[in-house]
C-alpha cells in the first residue's frame, strides 16, 4: 500500500480510503460479520483510512466500525461526516450547519465509535441558512475541546472553502469525483490546492456504474432512482461505459480498477473512497494503486469522458450540492 501525507495534517494515510456507507443498508442488505471481516482485512492489507458518517444507518455504521477497530484504534484514521437532518418522509432539508447540531452530532459519533477523538470531523453540506463562518466557528471549538483533531468539508463550493479556511484550517474536501462526474474540476480542486488540502473523491466508481455493477439492483437500493440511470440517459451512459470496459480489457484489468487508477493519476492529493462491502471487491480495488496509466491513455480517457460527458445530473434535486 502507498501512503501520502493528508493535506496539512500530520497524518500519513493510504492512497485508497474505504467508504463504509454501503455496510449500513444503503446498497441493499449488508452482513455485519462480513463487513467487520472486510474492514479488518483492509487493515491487514495496509489500509488505514476510513470514511463514515453519523447518518449512515442512523448510527449503525459507527457501531460497526467500533467493532472492527477494537485493538487497532491508533492505526486507523477516521474521517466522519456530520450527516444532514432530514424531514420525516426523507425528502429533506439539507441544513445541519448550526454549531449546536454539529456539536451534538460529533459527541454522539464519539460515543458510538467508542473513541475520545475523531481524526477529521467533516460537515456534510454547507447550510444555506447558516453562514459558513458560524458553522466552522462551532467546529473549531470541537478541536479546542479535543473532540476532533482536524476539520473537513463536503460538497462545498470554492468560495465557501476559502471563507471557511479564513476561520479555521480546513484540511480536506470530500466531493463526488470520477470519470463521469468531473464537476470538481470547475474550481473546487483548485481551491483545495491553493490551501494545501486533501481531496477525497467519493463515488469514484460512478456509484457502481463504472464497475458495471448496476444490473439487477435490489428494489431497496437508492441508486435505482439516480437520474443517470433513467430511460433516455441510461442508453447514452452505457455507450460511454462500453468504451471504458474496452480499454480495461486491453489492459487486462477491470473497469473498476481503471476508474480508480484514473482518480489516483489526477494528483498525489487525491484519495478515492470506493464503497466496499466484501473482501473480494476490497482486494480488486486495492490493486488499482499498482496501475500506471500512460499520458496517451489519460488523454484518451479525457477525450471520451470530458466534463459533462454523462447524460443526466449527478444528483437528485433533493440532494443539493456545492453551496
Amino acid at each position: 500500500m502507498e501512503y501520502r501525507r493528508f493535506g496539512t495534517t500530520d497524518l500519513d494515510v493510504s492512497r485508497v480510503c474505504i467508504g463504509c456507507m454501503g455496510m449500513s443498508g444503503t446498497r441493499g442488505p449488508a452482513d455485519d460479520a462480513e463487513s467487520v471481516s472486510t474492514l479488518q482485512r483492509a487493515f491487514d492489507l495496509g489500509v488505514n483510512f476510513l470514511d463514515t458518517s453519523a447518518s449512515y444507518g442512523n448510527g449503525h455504521n459507527h457501531q460497526l466500525i467500533a467493532k472492527a477497530i477494537e485493538g487497532r484504534r491508533d492505526k486507523v484514521v477516521i474521517h466522519s461526516k456530520s450527516g444532514s437532518p432530514r424531514t420525516p418522509d426523507g425528502s429533506g432539508t439539507r441544513g445541519g450547519g448550526s454549531p449546536e447540531y454539529l456539536t451534538k452530532t460529533c459527541e454522539e459519533s464519539l460515543e458510538r465509535l467508542g473513541i475520545e477523538t475523531l481524526d477529521i470531523f467533516c460537515m456534510s453540506r454547507v447550510d444555506p441558512n447558516v453562514p459558513i463562518e458560524e458553522s466552522v466557528g462551532g467546529m473549531a471549538r470541537l478541536v479546542e475541546q479535543g473532540k476532533t483533531r482536524y476539520l473537513g468539508l463536503s460538497e462545498a463550493a470554492a468560495g465557501s472553502i476559502r471563507r471557511a479556511s479564513a476561520v479555521h484550517p480546513i484540511v480536506s474536501l470530500q466531493m463526488e469525483y470520477s470519470l463521469w462526474s468531473r464537476d470538481a474540476e470547475e474550481g473546487n480542486i483548485e481551491a483545495c490546492r491553493e490551501l494545501g488540502m486533501g481531496f477525497m473523491a467519493y463515488s469514484p466508481l460512478g456509484r457502481g456504474f463504472l464497475a458495471g455493477a448496476l444490473a439487477g439492483l435490489p428494489d431497496d437500493d437508492g441508486r435505482r432512482q439516480h437520474p443517470r440511470l433513467q430511460p433516455g440517459n441510461l442508453e447514452h451512459n452505457l455507450k460511454l461505459l462500453a468504451q471504458i470496459e474496452e480499454m480495461a480489457q486491453e489492459k487486462k484489468i477491470t473497469s473498476a480498477q481503471l476508474a480508480l487508477a484514473w482518480v489516483l493519476a489526477q494528483g498525489e492529493d487525491m484519495f478515492p473512497i470506493p464503497g466496499i462491502r466484501t473482501i473480494k471487491h476490497l482486494e480488486e480495488n486495492l490493486r488499482s494503486v499498482e496501475i500506471d496509466l500512460t499520458r496517451a491513455e489519460l488523454n484518451w480517457l479525457d477525450t471520451i469522458m470530458p466534463i459533462g460527458a454523462a447524460a443526466g445530473p449527478r444528483t437528485r434535486e433533493m440532494d443539493r450540492v456545492n453551496i
